[in-house]
């Protein structure tokens, strides 16, 4: 199988009671499990992508912290591999490509969070390297933003992020358009 569901921070201070709460984390960790449950059910490979902070004054996944482990609904199996990133891109200072290619995966399958750091800076970066890649569009989550005194609405943020990376880094696709696919 020449691809992989790459599963990007899906971690707990993203949710209720973490430290970086997203809009629609419930909602995007249940259709990341569905894809997570595809793959595991096809023996076809799975890699998460664990961050953990390492700058000075970081805030949230912080090594050594509940809130740094990956949320139980995704939790990874024995066998399935885990990357540990410190930038928003999973690929930066990472074995990842190595992982990648090591398994002659030519696409992946995207699924993560935040949607407007590291899902889209690692999406981009997948692209350039030349992986094909598919996009879950529900399967992601993020935050409401702000910028020059005005509040972009979560949902706004999440549309913005798809659209621009739809065509040209990715397929954007809703979960359920993934899982029936195979």
């Amino acid at each position: 199988m020449d691809t992989a569901l790459l599963l990007i921070d899906l971690q707990n201070d993203y949710f209720e009671g973490g430290t970086m709460t997203l809009d629609g984390a419930d909602a995007a960790v249940a259709n990341a499990a569905r894809l997570l449950d595809r793959f595991r059910a096809r023996g076809w490979p799975i890699v998460h992508v664990q961050h953990l902070s390492t700058r000075p004054g970081a805030t949230f996944f912080l090594p050594g912290t509940r809130g740094a482990e990956i949320h139980a609904t995704v939790s990874p199996n024995d066998g399935e591999t885990v990357i540990v990133k410190h930038f928003p891109n999973a690929f930066r200072e990472t074995p990842l490509v190595a992982t990648l290619r090591g398994r002659g995966i030519a696409k992946l399958t995207i699924a993560g969070m935040m949607t407007h750091m590291c899902v889209d800076t690692s999406t981009r970066a997948a692209a350039d390297m030349g992986f094909a890649c598919t996009l879950a569009h529900d399967a992601c989550a993020t935050r409401t933003q702000a910028f020059d005194g005005r509040s972009v609405a979560a949902a706004d943020v999440q549309a913005a992020y798809m659209a621009a990376l739809n065509g040209a880094f990715a397929r954007v696709v809703p979960t359920g358009e993934i899982v029936a696919a195979g």
